[in-house]
């Protein structure tokens, strides 16, 4: 973990060089013929989407193993990717609107993917609830809900290639053009560096908290 500590001032570095960077890669990128300039969300929407699939997963796996093994570290490790599911979940339902409204011509549709998102978003702050306002034991019904939040991640990325929606499929990152390739990749490396370092940050003060939780118990006995 010391190690890992080491690395956050280096990936928040990385990371902010690499979004200074990302706006003239997005700028000089072509405009797709029928949404223009809106399309550039895309470079913001979908990498945020990617980073809430990946924090659900750490959060899923990290919740199985506590489950498993009752590993405190597991515990904190899941607490703070859920953190990160919401966060980085509600960019994607805040930027998804604005590609909506212009694509489809409403803010909102009860599109299978949306829809499933949404929910998905809805399970990972009923989790956080649950840490909050839970009392004792609550760790163990917030990582069975961890597990649920996480099994809908599949469904939720495979919905648009198997339920009849306006939804973009999957194959659209395929067909990209070089000149759109390139900046997508570059947003989603630097979102996993700001991702990697946040959640690096998140479970050291969760590690913290539990120290001082302790330390207060023991000081009421």
């Amino acid at each position: 973990m010391r190690v890992a500590n080491r690395l956050v001032p280096l990936l928040l570095v990385v990371a902010a060089l690499m979004y200074l960077r990302a706006p003239f890669m997005i700028h000089a990128a072509p405009l797709e013929s029928v949404m223009g300039v809106v399309q550039k969300i895309f470079y913001f929407h979908v990498p945020s989407a990617m980073m809430t699939f990946l924090a659900a997963f750490v959060c899923g796996i990290a919740s199985a193993t506590y489950l498993w093994n009752r590993n405190k570290f597991a515990d904190h490790v899941a607490v703070s990717a859920a953190e990160l599911a919401v966060v980085f979940g509600l960019i994607v339902l805040v930027t998804g609107p604005l590609w909506a409204r212009k694509a489809w011509g409403v803010w909102w549709q009860w599109d299978v993917r949306l829809t499933m998102t949404l929910v998905m978003w809805m399970i990972f702050v009923a989790y956080l609830l649950l840490r909050r306002f839970g009392g004792p034991g609550s760790e163990i019904l917030a990582a069975a809900v961890g597990v649920f939040g996480t099994a809908l991640v599949p469904f939720v990325y495979v919905s648009v290639n198997y339920w009849r929606t306006i939804h973009p499929n999957t194959n659209v990152l395929r067909t990209l053009q070089p000149e759109m390739a390139e900046p997508f990749r570059w947003a989603i490396l630097a979102f996993l560096m700001f991702f990697t370092a946040l959640l690096i940050v998140r479970i050291r003060l969760e590690a913290s908290r539990a120290v001082l939780e302790e330390a207060y118990a023991l000081l009421e006995d």
